[in-house]
C-alpha cells in the first residue's frame, strides 16, 4: 500500500536505521521489528504503531488498525503528510537525529497524525467514531485537537503537550507550534471561532491565540503571549495582550525555529 513509488526512499531509509538501531541496542529488538522491519509500507507501520497506542477496551488493536488502513486506503494524500510531517521534524528539531525518531518516540508526531485519521472519520460522518478518538488522544498524548480542524502538511509539534486545537481551527503547510500553546475560542458563539494559521508561522511555547483570527504567513507568535487580534504576514508580537514588536528575521520563522526576539525588535520601524 505505497502511497506513491518516489516516496519509497523515506520509507527505505527508516527500515535501514531500524536495522542500524537493532545492531546498536539489541534489546529492542523486538521492538523495532515489530514497529518497522516486518512492515512491508510506510503506512502499514504507522497503522500498526497508531493503533497499539490508541487501543482501548472498547476498541482493540486490530479493529483500530482496520480503521486507520482503510482510511489511508480512501485519502492516500493522509500518508503523504505524515511523511513530510518527518521530513519537518528531521530538518527544525536539533533532537532529531534520524528520520526513524518521530515514528517511534515523538508523541507530538503521533498525536498529529492521529488527529489526520480522526479528520477523515469526521469528513466521512463517523464523527461518533472520530470524537472517540479525539478523547483517546487526548488520554493517550495529551494532546487535545478536535477532529474537524484542517491541518497542512509539513508541521512540527514540538514536544506537544499541552496543546489544544479548536473544531474550526485551520493550520496552512510548514508551521512549527511548541507545547502548551491553544488555538481556542473566546466564548459561547458557533461557526468560525478559531485562529487561522497561515504558511511558514512559528509559535512559542505556552502562546494562547483565541477567536477568529488570523495569523499572517511568516509571523512569529513570542512565548506566553496572548494574541487575540489579527496578526499580519511577517511580523513578530509578544505579550499579553500581544502587540507588534518587529518582524522575524526569516520569511518562513517555523522553518528556523529561532524563538529569540532581540533582532526582531523595531525593524517594523
Amino acid at each position: 500500500m505505497n502511497s506513491n513509488i518516489k516516496e519509497d526512499a523515506l520509507w527505505n531509509q527508516i527500515q535501514n536505521e531500524g536495522r542500524i538501531q537493532m545492531e546498536q541496542e539489541p534489546i529492542l529488538g523486538s521492538f523495532l521489528h515489530r514497529v518497522i522491519l516486518r512492515h512491508p509500507s510506510f503506512e502499514q507501520a504507522l497503522a500498526y504503531l497508531l493503533a497499539g497506542k490508541l487501543e482501548d477496551q472498547t476498541l482493540d488493536a486490530i479493529t483500530l488498525m482496520e480503521v486507520i488502513t482503510e482510511c489511508f486506503s480512501e485519502a492516500p494524500g493522509i500518508a503523504l503528510k505524515s511523511r513530510k510531517d518527518i521530513e519537518a521534524i528531521a530538518s527544525r528539531d536539533p533532537a532529531c537525529d534520524y528520520f526513524s525518531q518521530p515514528l517511534l518516540f515523538f508523541k507530538g508526531y503521533h498525536a498529529l497524525q492521529s488527529q489526520r485519521i480522526s479528520h477523515q472519520l469526521w469528513h466521512n460522518g463517523r464523527k461518533t467514531l472520530a470524537l472517540y478518538l479525539q478523547s483517546r488522544i487526548s488520554e493517550v498524548f495529551a494532546v487535545d485537537i478536535h477532529p474537524a480542524a484542517k491541518i497542512g502538511e509539513g508541521i512540527l509539534l514540538d514536544h506537544a503537550t499541552g496543546i489544544v486545537i479548536g473544531e474550526t481551527a485551520e493550520i496552512d503547510d510548514n508551521v512549527s507550534i511548541l507545547h502548551a500553546v491553544t488555538l481556542g475560542g473566546t466564548g459561547k458563539d458557533h461557526g468560525a471561532r478559531h485562529p487561522k494559521i497561515r504558511h511558514g508561522v512559528l509559535i512559542g511555547a505556552g502562546a494562547k491565540i483565541l477567536g477568529n483570527v488570523e495569523i499572517g504567513a511568516g509571523a512569529k507568535i513570542g512565548a506566553g503571549s496572548v494574541v487575540l487580534n489579527d496578526v499580519p504576514a511577517h511580523c513578530t508580537v509578544t505579550g499579553v495582550p500581544a502587540k507588534i514588536v518587529g518582524c522575524p528575521k526569516f520569511d518562513e520563522p517555523a522553518l528556523e525555529m529561532d524563538h529569540g526576539i532581540t533582532h526582531d525588535l523595531n525593524t517594523t520601524e
